[in-house]
């Protein structure tokens, strides 16, 4: 997606990974060009330039359908063990700080972990976005000899996409991001990007 959305005129995207709560500090050391999050940061004093979010996510708890769990309030992870995504504490406190201070909440960006993790029982809920969590339970079972067991999405916030901004250190460089973001949209390659990840083969 950001890739062909900066393609669009003409610049190229050369990846570059960290682990996720080093991301804001790369920009800020000047590092990297641009950054897919901020983690919650703002860095604009930083020289940010903020753009159009590309990926939207809908994080969700996820728990296994046979545990019966119910969640819809923060008091309702007691005594649960959770795995997220790393900095899922700082974004969302009211849900993750009683976990954290009981020692029952882990964090582990890799999401395939997270899944077989669920799946055989190491924790009771994972916080992931939902894509996400459908893609990985997806692929194991179509590179091994994984069966995901049944689960169960507990909404719990209403995200804000603003959140989930991308920035740039050049302010061109972000305004033709933009603008390549509103031809995928357009065109209907952004859906077709996502529809992507999750057809069965």
């Amino acid at each position: 997606m950001i890739g062909e959305a900066l393609a669009y005129r003409g610049h190229r995207l050369v990846p570059r990974y960290f682990p996720l709560a080093r991301v804001p500090l790369a920009f800020r050391q000047g590092e990297v060009q641009a950054a897919m999050t901020d983690l919650g940061q703002d860095l604009s004093p930083q020289g940010a330039h903020y753009g159009e979010p590309a990926v939207l996510y809908r994080n969700v708890l996820v728990s296994l359908q046979g545990r019966r769990l119910q969640i819809e309030k923060p008091e309702d992870l007691q005594g649960l063990s959770i795995v997220a995504f790393q900095g899922a504490a700082k974004r969302y406190p009211e849900w993750l700080a009683a976990s954290e201070a009981a020692g029952l909440y882990f964090e582990q960006n890799n999401q395939e972990l997270q899944v077989l993790g669920l799946n055989k029982g190491r924790y009771d809920v994972v916080l992931s976005d939902q894509r996400i969590y459908q893609y990985f339970e997806q692929l194991l079972e179509r590179t091994s000899l994984f069966k995901a067991k049944a689960a169960v999405f507990h909404p719990f916030v209403e995200e804000d996409p603003q959140n989930y901004r991308p920035l740039f250190r050049s302010q061109q460089i972000r305004d033709d991001f933009n603008a390549g973001l509103r031809h995928l949209k357009a065109s209907g390659r952004y859906q077709a990007i996502y529809d992507s990840y999750l057809q069965q083969p």
